[in-house]
């Protein structure tokens, strides 16, 4: 996530500001554990933004290597600075579409929140994901519901991004699978959001 737009950055993938954030997220620690983040994981928080997950990701997997990545040097250094008290967070600036030469090496789990929506070229990101992912490893993707902006408030206000570019699970499923990851399974994540799980075969 990032907080300008240049050619380089995904489409409509802003960093809330986060005093609404923490008012939909209010536990992002619980959000990670109903995505299946588990002790022991090696994890990437992909498009980490500030960091309000990875700090959650870190502190649940216990010691086990946790990768945060962004393209946007000043969120990435918000995202160091949220989590100061983790000793086992790595932080790499760099483009989502290039893992293969900014990871060290393959993750158990990809979280991918609320920026999948800006893909330009999904089906290539996730083949880049799958050959970055331990086998029978997780890609999970946070989205908001298909639903009409209007209709997703947060503290008063519509919030997430234009109607027209939300996707509904089956649409991601249509995307993403090309890449040889396959459904696994449709998590709420209630008020807006749900999360699709892709697990790599083997």
């Amino acid at each position: 996530m990032n907080t300008k737009e240049p050619a380089a950055f995904f489409t409509a993938t802003l960093m809330p500001d986060r005093n609404w954030w923490q008012a939909l997220w209010p536990d992002p620690g619980q959000v990670v554990h109903n995505l299946g983040v588990r002790p022991g994981m090696a994890v990437l928080d992909l498009c980490c933004g500030d960091g309000y997950f990875t700090a959650a990701i870190a502190a649940l997997v216990a010691g086990a290597p946790v990768f945060a990545i962004d393209l946007d040097a000043q969120m990435l250094a918000a995202a160091q600075s949220a989590c100061m008290e983790f000793e086992n967070c790595s932080f790499l600036q760099g483009n989502a579409m290039e893992l293969q030469h900014l990871l060290p090496e393959p993750v158990d789990f990809c979280l991918m929140a609320n920026t999948f929506h800006g893909v330009p070229e999904p089906t290539a990101l996730a083949v880049e994901i799958a050959h970055n992912l331990q086998p029978g490893g997780i890609f999970a993707i946070v989205n908001w519901h298909a639903r009409p902006r209007e209709e997703t408030t947060v503290l008063g206000q519509a919030r997430g991004p234009r109607t027209e570019l939300r996707m509904t699970p089956e649409q991601v499923r249509a995307v993403v699978e090309p890449s040889g990851l396959q459904l696994d399974r449709v998590v709420e994540l209630p008020p807006y959001h749900y999360g699709a799980l892709f697990r790599l075969p083997g």
